[in-house]
């Protein structure tokens, strides 16, 4: 039996009901909408739709694979503004609106001409995942999760997180009124401790970093029963979420891909996660097929796909983080090669920049775009600022960049980069005397 969550099977004609005799549990019909199966990004070998995320002959990572439906761009656009409206894409039920959740997602596709004339690049736009409702992209991770949770009949929603995906996971349980748990590690920025705490009060510390936390919640995972940790034993469901990013920028611009996107490089799973709803959206024949170049961004101190993808190798060398950027900080990504694979197929490159650089790119979004973007939003942004210094992005074509989340959860990495208020008396001679 799979880790953490009863074991499943799939009867059409049922309700998701557990089977005391056997502690096999029906998954009702449609309980993961037009998923079909869980594939091997390894070998290709397949399992049935269930709480499985290790191929069982090789160890390889599972992938969710679907039969789709026909789907038309009416259809998507009748829907919800939220990450649902792409529901025929995911592995949640056709009902999931009925079920109680943050509704993330459909967030807001800016034009960046500020930071285009900066930066020099003729047309730029940043997709500001910051609005979502605990004000980063996780919350459409896990909403998927949740519903793979809710499926497959798990009792604690839980995650190893470097900060988004606690906050995301305990506002997500709160709403939906299951038992959260969400581990971090133990240095997290302050205030991404508090936006978990407010939504639950089993939040663990765990001395070690984020590689340490998962080790441990991979391990929980193994013994303890009715656990689903988002992006461990439901990784698959968890990690599909990351498409409607790729989804909802082809509709916002008029359903065409851009022809080039910066992504922030964590555990890797976004990056390839945006590149397969591209793919999808082609298969399908709601957008254009067309070449685009996919690019990852890293901090120096946590860059193991950076530097491999420099080296030309293909396996990735663990590091020991050591950056502002924690959202980033996961040493050995368990994407890694797969986003070193995209970025080679599409052209694109993988690249880093130092702390400082980091903190120059969250002002730089700041004060041009008057979008405050957290570390990761930094990286992504300081980045694309060395990509077309070094010639490796093409500033004459149309380019996204992704903000994943709001710099109010990082205030301690950028407070001695902004200048203190200048106290002056209530006259109009001092005002003068600033030289406003």
């Amino acid at each position: 039996m799979s880790a953490a969550v009863t074991e499943t099977t799939t009867d059409p004609g049922t309700e998701s009901t557990s089977d005391d005799q056997t502690g096999r549990r029906t998954l009702r019909a449609g309980a993961f909408g037009h998923a079909t199966a869980l594939s091997c990004r390894e070998c290709g070998h397949k399992v049935d739709l269930g709480p499985f995320y290790a191929c069982p002959e090789c160890f390889g990572p599972l992938e969710i694979v679907y039969d789709f439906p026909a789907v038309t761009r009416e259809e998507i656009e009748a829907g919800p503004r939220n990450i649902w409206r792409y529901k025929a894409l995911l592995p949640v039920p056709t009902d999931i609106e009925s079920s109680p959740n943050t509704e993330p997602g459909f967030t807001r596709l800016l034009a960046a001409n500020n930071l285009a004339r900066e930066l020099g690049i003729e047309k730029l736009w940043v997709k500001d995942d910051s609005t979502n409702p605990t004000n980063s992209f996780k919350d459409r991770v896990v909403a998927c999760a949740l519903s793979a949770a809710r499926e497959l009949g798990a009792t604690v929603f839980a995650c190893p997180s470097t900060g988004n995906l606690a906050n995301a996971v305990a506002a997500a349980g709160a709403r939906a009124g299951i038992k959260t748990v969400v581990f971090i590690p133990s240095n997290l920025e302050h205030p991404k401790q508090v936006n978990s705490a407010i939504f639950t009060e089993n939040l663990v510390a765990v001395d070690g970093n984020y590689d340490d936390v998962n080790k441990l919640a991979s391990e929980i995972a193994g013994e303890e029963e009715g656990w689903a940790f988002v992006n461990v034993n439901v990784r698959p469901y968890y990690a599909e979420g990351s498409k409607t990013l790729g989804y909802e920028i082809a509709e916002q611009l008029g359903w065409r891909l851009p022809d080039q996107i910066v992504i922030p490089v964590a555990s890797g799973s976004q990056l390839t996660k945006v590149d397969k709803a591209f793919q999808e959206l082609i298969k399908l024949g709601l957008v254009e097929d067309k070449p685009y170049k996919v690019f990852g961004a890293q901090a120096t101190g946590c860059n193991p796909v950076a530097t491999s993808f420099k080296a030309g190798v293909d396996a990735i060398r663990p590091v020991k983080p050591d950056t502002i950027a924690k959202s980033l900080a996961i040493g050995n990504p368990a994407d890694g090669i797969y986003v070193l694979d995209i970025a080679r197929r599409t052209g694109g490159a993988v690249e880093e920049v130092t702390d400082d650089e980091i903190r120059a790119g969250i002002v730089l979004l700041a004060r041009t775009e008057g979008i405050f973007t957290e570390t990761a939003g930094g990286t992504t942004l300081a980045v694309t600022k060395k990509l077309v210094e070094t010639g490796q992005l093409d500033p004459t074509l149309e380019t996204v960049v992704i903000n994943t989340g709001h710099g109010l959860k990082t205030l301690d990495a950028i407070s001695g980069q902004v200048s203190a208020a200048a106290t002056i008396a209530p006259t109009y001679a001092a005002f003068k005397a600033t030289g406003i």
